[in-house]
């Protein structure tokens, strides 16, 4: 399934929730654990105003509606007040991340632009900026969400609520270094829950599991209020599925809805955890509630492939058709769901079609691992195997460990021939998440059974001097070239050093100067340069480019490399035992991903 989007929904979740933090808080003292007031009583939504604090508690619901009426009938008296205008278009856009209501964007813009009009950025009004910037993140137009991020962050550094925009655009982009940069900041300025979250998700992108774990732990602890707590949990969820232990997801996503009955992401979340224990009635329930309350097209995409799992193409094809009809309405608002798009496209309709939506993507410098990993499959479902694989190596090197990436490049290692590489990406798969989706999981028991047992006898020599020569030519786009041969154990990197994704020269396609060495396969592949259009890269013969990981101690953990130090945890959550945080050794074998400490 296509649990990607799903964590992307709740990341968007807490990005959006730093708007009114700060600005939307509970009357000082009271527990947002307890029973909630009754109305018009103190404390009470109607009563909550805008307020600077510190302490910064995102609006329930019913408050987030209380305000958007307050600062409705203030602007009517005082049209030119720019902070109610920048704290009404704020709202507006948290409205419409939670509740997938796309009319609030256009209403967000207006009334954020209308507060930069009353008073200019530069006179100090960084709460628009970063309005502008959350909503460009939300709209999945990631260039004009790091511009405004990185004005925002230029003109108040110190304030840390304008570097969520900025480390999910740096995200979107496929820029993890910069990414990790921005987190590492927003977790030197303030330790509150929003900041654990969005760092759990920083290290999860790397594969650094265990850091990703504790940090949602200490979201958890640290959490104030129902609905801070509830997206943690789901957090926790989404870590627990993605290690194949549905039944804890299962439980995680429980806790999570009985705080915050209304935090729909974690009902879809739930589905699919429910669909892998074989509650498909369960699952279905949950789906639907999900979609009558939150329209995403990527939960109606992930509920039609689980009907047509079971064979039940009719209601599979209705699914589909709710998934258009919601990205035609998101797109109607300015939102981008081209991904999307093109994942649906490239498995149940035009596989050309999701090329040229994807490229469209690459083209706009949306080079997540997640388009990296689509656009791989859409080619090869189109029949264009060579120019998938450098994208495929894109998205499984970066450091995530998905066993959907995994899948995707093992079959089209499959279809082109090389058998050792394939074979090892498929049962890397299955031994990630068995349960990774109803369509595809049983595709990849299936292939990895027709490749067969490895064959008989060992290694053509033991001496260290082999090299694997299978090449395979690429379209340059995606840094193809020719592949590689692996380089020789004395030229892998060290702890620390840039591997072929890691902190230094570039991530693969188009990022910078490239990179190149080996990948989890074995085979190497050269980088590009900036400009995306197949330049080899320094150091193409088998060497990396990457430097040494510039100033930092984080290579990726890929192939055959040591993995990266444990970080410490930030924020370690009130009345929590202390979690000690190891990484073990990847094995030599290079195994896409990096490792993680205890069970696959």
């Amino acid at each position: 399934m296509r649990s990607e989007h799903l964590k992307t929904a709740a990341i968007s979740t807490l990005v959006a929730a730093t708007l009114v933090t700060g600005v939307v808080v509970l009357v000082p003292g009271r527990d947002e654990l307890s029973p909630r007031p009754a109305p018009g009583s103190p404390g009470s939504p109607g009563s909550r105003g805008p307020a600077a604090t510190a302490t910064g508690i995102p609006a329930a619901l019913d408050d987030l509606t209380a305000l958007i009426a307050e600062r409705e009938r203030r602007l009517q008296v005082h049209p030119r007040d720019g902070e109610s205008w920048a704290l009404l278009g704020s709202a507006y856009v948290q409205r419409g991340t939670r509740l997938a209501d796309w009319a609030a964007f256009p209403k967000a813009e207006n009334a954020l632009r209308r507060s930069l009009e009353v008073m200019p950025a530069e006179e100090g009004n960084t709460e628009a900026l970063v309005g502008l910037a959350t909503l460009a993140v939300a709209r999945q137009d990631f260039v004009t969400a790091r511009v405004l991020a990185e004005r925002a962050v230029k003109q108040r550094p110190k304030q840390w609520t304008a570097y969520p925009a900025l480390i999910e655009a740096c995200n979107g982009l496929g820029d993890y270094k910069a990414a990790i940069k921005a987190m590492d900041t927003l977790t030197s300025l303030h330790t509150g829950p929003q900041a654990l979250g969005l760092a759990a998700g920083v290290y999860r992108n790397r594969g650094w599991r265990e850091d990703a774990a504790a940090a949602a732990y200490d979201a958890v602890g640290s959490a104030s209020n129902r609905a801070e707590k509830a997206v943690a949990l789901q957090q926790l969820g989404d870590l627990a599925w993605e290690r194949g232990e549905p039944q804890e997801a299962v439980e995680a996503y429980d806790r999570a809805l009985r705080l915050a009955p209304d935090h729909h992401p974690a009902l879809a979340s739930r589905a699919r955890a429910l669909a892998a224990l074989g509650r498909n009635d369960d699952a279905f329930r949950d789906y639907q509630a999900a979609l009558e309350e939150l329209p995403l097209p990527q939960y109606a995409l992930e509920a039609g492939e689980l009907y047509e799992s079971l064979g039940l193409s009719g209601d599979a094809q209705s699914q589909y058709e709710l998934m258009r009809t919601s990205a035609a309405k998101a797109g109607e608002n300015g939102v981008n769901e081209e991904l999307v798009l093109g994942q649906y496209e490239a498995d149940h309709g035009d596989p050309e079609a999701a090329v040229r939506r994807l490229r469209s993507e690459w083209n706009r410098k949306h080079r997540s691992i997640q388009v990296a990993d689509a656009l791989g499959w859409a080619l090869f479902k189109a029949g264009r195997a060579k120019e998938a694989l450098p994208y495929a190596r894109r998205a499984t090197d970066a450091g995530l460990r998905s066993p959907q990436f995994a899948y995707h490049r093992g079959e089209i290692e499959r279809e082109l021939g090389l058998s050792g590489p394939a074979r090892r990406h498929l049962a890397e798969a299955l031994r990630i998440n068995p349960h990774f989706s109803p369509l595809l999981a049983p595709l990849a028991t299936d292939a990895l059974a027709a490749l067969g047992e490895l064959p008989d006898g060992g290694p053509r020599k033991v001496t260290g001097e082999e090299r694997d020569t299978e090449s395979v030519q690429g379209d340059g786009a995606a840094g193809g070239g020719t592949v590689k041969p692996k380089p020789e154990p004395s030229e892998r990197p060290r702890s620390g050093d840039a591997g072929p994704s890691g902190d230094g020269a570039g991530y693969g396609p188009g990022a910078g100067t490239g990179s190149s060495g080996t990948d989890a396969s074995g085979a190497g592949s050269t980088g590009t340069d900036a400009s995306g259009e197949g330049a080899s890269a320094t150091g193409s013969s088998g060497t990396y480019s990457g430097g040494t990981g510039q100033g930092t101690n984080r290579g990726d953990a890929g192939a055959g490399q040591q993995a990266p130090p444990s970080r410490q945890s930030s924020g370690q959550s009130a009345g929590s035992a202390p979690r000690q945080n190891s990484h073990a050794q990847p094995p030599a074998s290079g195994a896409s991903g990096n490792a993680r400490p205890g069970r696959d």
